[in-house]
């Protein structure tokens, strides 16, 4: 029997990695591998094209019905959608209220302690944002996600965000087993954007495991809440997700510890590709630092 592989899907927010790790993971379902989606973002999108549903009830939410965590069973948190994906959302507290961190230590715990990854040949974690909350680090530094994925583009935000990113991986990857699976750019048709992501992923000690085209199949899949594997089964771009499917199956082991880089280092990648020229660095730099 094929080890369990544990997998996290990271990026900034708005990036498109929810919809890459749903399509990715219907896919990886389509060749016959049993899914367990943790979804680890309070808005609970993690699991809605597999699920058909607008926001699947979170642990958070059913435990404080119930009274406790305790009080609830692994039938009343878990849904199984498309493809026979097993599916939970930790959720999170209302906006401005409590940390969201705590819905993922509290969900990942009551699913191992219930038997929930009994199975499954991946468990996939969709994690908001940042690695800056130690809450969403959770996945990382409790040695859980042995793999990494970031979710990124050509946009110079979403690179500054992989880079934040692989500086969490770095620091748990001596203490657990934790190692950068690569980069999946998720192209929003900026300027040299393979190139970019090509250069990024060698900077950071890894590789670009899939470049996924832009195409509006995915908005009209999303509106119906579909990945689009279901939606389109035959497109070009259901293609693509099971060719990034077909990729992360095939490089299990091959995780690397990343080699962050600085601020500095990103802007004169940026300058290399002739993208920011040197009176944009202060601009960049503000940005970067309120981000």
């Amino acid at each position: 029997m094929a080890a369990l592989r544990q997998i996290a899907f990271y990026g900034k927010g708005g990036i498109g990695k929810s919809t890459t790790s749903q399509n990715t993971l219907a896919a990886l379902a389509e060749m016959g591998q049993k899914i367990l989606i943790v979804g680890c973002d309070p808005k609970a999108d993690s699991t809605r094209l597999i699920l058909h549903a607008k926001a699947q009830d979170t642990v958070l939410s059913l435990a404080a019905e119930a009274g406790s965590v305790e009080d609830l069973e692994l039938e009343d948190v878990m849904k199984v959608g498309y493809r026979d994906i097993r599916c939970v959302e930790s959720g999170g507290p209302e906006p401005g209220v409590g940390c969201a961190g705590r819905g993922v230590i509290t969900s990942i715990n009551f699913l191992e302690e219930n038997g929930a990854y009994d199975g499954a040949d991946y468990v996939s974690y969709d994690v908001l944002g940042d690695v800056v909350c130690g809450g969403f680090a959770m996945p990382i530094r409790e040695n859980k996600a042995q793999e990494i994925y970031i979710v990124m583009s050509g946009e110079m935000m979403a690179m500054y965000a992989a880079n934040n990113i692989s500086k969490g991986v770095l620091k748990y990857a001596n203490s657990g087993g934790v190692r950068l699976g690569g980069l999946v750019c998720n192209e929003r048709q900026t300027d040299k954007e393979l190139e970019l992501a090509e250069a990024l992923a060698g900077m950071l000690g890894t590789k670009l495991i899939h470049f996924v085209p832009r195409d509006n199949i995915v908005q009209h899949a999303e509106l119906r809440r579909m990945t689009v594997l279901e939606y389109a089964p035959e497109s070009k771009q259901a293609e693509e997700y099971r060719q990034l499917a077909q990729k992360i199956h095939a490089n299990a082991g091959n995780g690397t510890i990343p080699t962050p880089i600085t601020m500095d280092q990103l802007e004169d990648l940026l300058m290399d590709f002739g993208i920011m020229k040197k009176e944009d660095e202060s601009v960049i730099g503000k940005a970067a630092h309120v981000a």
